[in-house]
């Protein structure tokens, strides 16, 4: 199956929110290798004027990829997972992601276009506190290869 074209423009519901534990945000530093103390340190990230622990400017993929499921795991979408190259991702950040946050996501599928094969399926995820407060823009590139390719 292809990828289903006519999702272009779509616009899912915002998501389960997403409670950011202050644990998490330090597994994550550790693992990509951000050795800010801010990333760790309760304290540290205090005395820089936040209420906790930050998150390193990539964590927000994790979010992001929350509601980038909807369209992947909807069959009607046509997107085997299993023929997906991720192609590219860009973050504009409003601020820091933060130990406490309240995330909701909605997903926005910008794009879908075909070449040489491929189906380039461009979704932009806003990222906000339960609040409504903008914290991230995430927008991501898929290649997915066609059957024949």
């Amino acid at each position: 199956m292809a990828v289903n074209i006519d999702f272009a423009g779509r616009e899912y519901p915002p998501n389960a929110s997403y409670e950011v534990g202050r644990e998490k945000l330090r597994e994550f530093a550790e693992s990509v290798g951000a050795t800010h103390p801010a990333h760790s340190d309760a304290s540290a990230a205090r005395e820089l004027g936040y209420p906790d622990v930050i998150a390193p400017a990539t964590f927000a993929v994790l979010v992001a990829q929350r509601a980038e499921a909807q369209l992947v795991q909807d069959p009607a979408a046509g997107i085997d997972f299993s023929r997906v190259v991720h192609a590219e991702q860009r973050f504009t950040h409003h601020r820091p992601i933060h130990a406490g946050d309240r995330l909701v996501t909605v997903l926005h599928v910008d794009a879908i276009t075909e070449r040489a094969g491929l189906s380039m399926v461009t979704t932009r995820s806003e990222i906000s506190t339960e609040d409504h407060e903008p914290v991230a823009t995430v927008v991501s590139t898929l290649a997915v290869r066609g059957a024949d390719a």
